[in-house]
């Protein structure tokens, strides 16, 4: 049992490194967990524990989950021990017929029922019992591969695929709300423990989290850069001659290329039309000068150093930002050249205001475009990414400030008086009012605030902000519609308490997570 886990939040000690342990001096009862998961209702699941008796020494998801499971895996044991008692068993003989008839369906069935968030749990038991489950919605990704000698489960197709060197298609998705279930004997199945909800998976892990070897989000990145195409045309009028294009950062890469070779179809239908233009006056000369039109594609921003701002704990995050990349010089024409950087999420702002937008206006060009492949991110995520704060949200902001300059505070007062009317109901009677502080405004009217709110006064290039509609975004990831950050539509109710307590916190100043 292996885990990589990104510190996002917390601190990268001991005491948080997967598998934790659950340890008892009998074998069928000890247990260990690692996971990739968030719990909305920790407070709750722990208040269960407290009425079952017990007392946590934390309130983490991580180890309310472990003692939820190890609870009633405590029960199944002395249920089975008492029933082998009464049929004269001993208690060394009870042990080995335990470790056979343990039913693990039932077991997470029971601790899994009043679970509200996403994950992807893998866990042992002490015997030799292993399973990974998947929550209702299909937030967390799972796939496993299993052949007569092995079985192996992944967060991720490439890591099966090149450990095993096998064929995508030998590689199965858990489905959500099911679990993997290996017994020690060798036998496997897939089954039900929660009864599965509409299909949310992560569209974030798709964009940018997942890794780009896998064929699916590879396809899927580059249709994102390629619908982001029409937008950035436009909004440097069509004129490739005077305008360079690139990208930031690595992981943007893939989604660049789907955008480059959108701008060659795009060349190619000007090239047809200036050659039907020319009509009997077409020379070599001119055909010359017509095919030389191409996306002018340089390697424009360099990452100095292999760090992913985004995930990097808040402590650390500012004294990075302003150092990550260095630029190409040269390649530009100072005042006459557009410059296009693609990236595939802009959430902060942080790195685009102090460090990459200051650094490529070093180069003089007359205008900077970025473009996210990623709409807007507007809402805290709290099923594992761990985006939790509104007021971290360029977005957010922008869309606060603009309320403010439109006299239309009245909408933030609102929204405020609607959350602490819902503060103390259940979460599944929590409604989102946080979708009204965006509703005034277009898209492009904060992607506009956005920019301006990036640009510092010394500033000479003019910014202009592209984000990815949620339109293309669902026609690029059909089978993820995970969007809940975008949109505000959680696909469980303790996203929607997570959003209400968040824009709470946001009110009254309070900085901390809302779970």
């Amino acid at each position: 049992m292996g885990h990589l886990r990104y510190g996002t939040f917390g601190k990268n000690e001991l005491s948080n490194i997967h598998p934790v342990i659950r340890a008892n001096n009998w074998k069928t009862r000890n247990l260990v967990l690692a996971g990739n998961f968030n719990m909305t209702n920790v407070d709750e699941l722990f208040t269960r524990l407290v009425e079952y008796g017990q007392y946590p020494v934390e309130t983490s998801d991580t180890i309310t989950i472990l003692e939820k499971i190890g609870h009633f895996l405590d029960e199944e044991n002395e249920e089975l021990y008492q029933n082998l008692k009464k049929e004269g068993f001993n208690k060394q003989e009870s042990t080995e017929l335990i470790a056979e008839h343990l039913d693990v369906q039932k077991i997470l069935k029971k601790s899994a029922q009043s679970w509200d968030g996403g994950y992807a749990i893998v866990g042992m038991i002490g015997h030799g019992d292993a399973f990974v489950m998947r929550d209702p919605a299909g937030i967390r990704p799972v796939f496993y591969y299993q052949d007569d000698e092995i079985i192996v489960a992944t967060s991720e197709r490439p890591a099966i695929q090149t450990a095993f060197n096998i064929e995508v298609d030998d590689i199965h998705e858990l489905n959500p709300g099911h679990v993997l279930i290996i017994k020690k004997n060798g036998e496997t199945g897939e089954y039900q423990f929660r009864e599965p909800l509409t299909r949310k998976s992560c569209s974030f892990e798709r964009i940018y989290f997942s890794r780009g070897t896998d064929r699916d989000i590879y396809l899927e990145r580059k249709k994102l850069g390629k619908l982001l195409a029409p937008s950035i045309l436009k909004a440097i009028d069509y004129d490739l001659e005077n305008t360079v294009f690139s990208y930031i950062p690595n992981t943007a890469s893939v989604a660049f290329r789907g955008l480059a070779e959108e701008l060659d179809v795009f060349c190619d239908t000007v090239k047809k039309d200036k050659i039907v233009q020319l009509g009997d006056s077409l020379t070599n000369e001119k055909l010359d000068t017509i095919f030389n039109l191409r996306p002018r594609i340089e390697k424009i921003a360099v990452k100095d150093i292999k760090l992913r701002t985004f995930i990097t704990q808040e402590s650390a995050r500012d004294d990075l930002v302003g150092h990550v990349y260095d630029v190409t010089y040269g390649i530009l024409r100072k005042g006459a050249d557009n410059l296009v950087v693609l990236d595939d999420s802009i959430v902060r702002g942080t790195t685009l205001k102090r460090s990459i937008i200051r650094i490529l206006d070093r180069l003089g060009p007359k205008q900077i475009i970025v473009a996210s492949s990623a709409p807007q991110i507007r809402y805290p995520d709290c099923y594992g990414i761990d985006m939790a704060k509104l007021n971290d949200f360029i977005a957010f902001r922008a869309a606060i400030q603009l309320l403010k300059e439109t006299n239309q505070q009245e909408v933030i007062n609102t929204v405020y008086r609607q959350a602490k009317k819902q503060e103390k109901l259940p979460k599944e009677e929590i409604i989102n009012y946080v979708k009204d502080i965006y509703r005034p405004f277009t898209a492009e009217q904060i992607s506009e605030k956005i920019a301006e709110m990036l640009t510092e006064s010394d500033i000479k290039a003019k910014i202009k902000i592209i984000y990815q509609s949620i339109e293309d975004l669902h026609e690029a990831l059909p089978n993820d519609r995970g969007d809940w950050y975008f949109t505000g539509n959680y696909p469980t109710p303790g996203g929607n308490k997570v959003v209400n307590k968040s824009f709470i916190n946001y009110i009254e100043g309070r900085n901390e997570r809302a779970y």
